[in-house]
């Protein structure tokens, strides 16, 4: 990916609005899917990553499924994330 990768972030509490969320982030836009990650206290966050515009939809389709089915706890997007916020969560830019 290029400069000016967005990453969008969907947190849930319980296992099942996460698998929802993913895959309506997935089916929603042209973005990539980077880890799910389990923080304890059954809160998991989903990471997509791609344009700006199409995280943005990805994950209000994904907040939006994963509410429908168990509780949505937050949701952010990061615009144009940093080359070391890549390195905090583990994956390349």
């Amino acid at each position: 990916m290029s400069r000016g990768v967005a990453l969008g972030f969907v947190e849930t509490r319980g296992n099942t609005g996460a698998v929802n969320a993913i895959d309506a982030m997935l089916k929603t836009a042209n973005v990539e899917f980077v880890k799910r990650v389990e923080i304890g206290g059954a809160y998991v966050t989903a990471l997509v990553r791609g344009e700006v515009g199409a995280v943005k939809s990805s994950v209000e389709a994904g907040a939006d499924a994963a509410a429908r089915v168990g509780e949505l706890v937050c949701t952010n997007i990061i615009p144009s994330a940093h080359e070391e916020v890549f390195e905090l969560i583990g994956v390349e830019k």
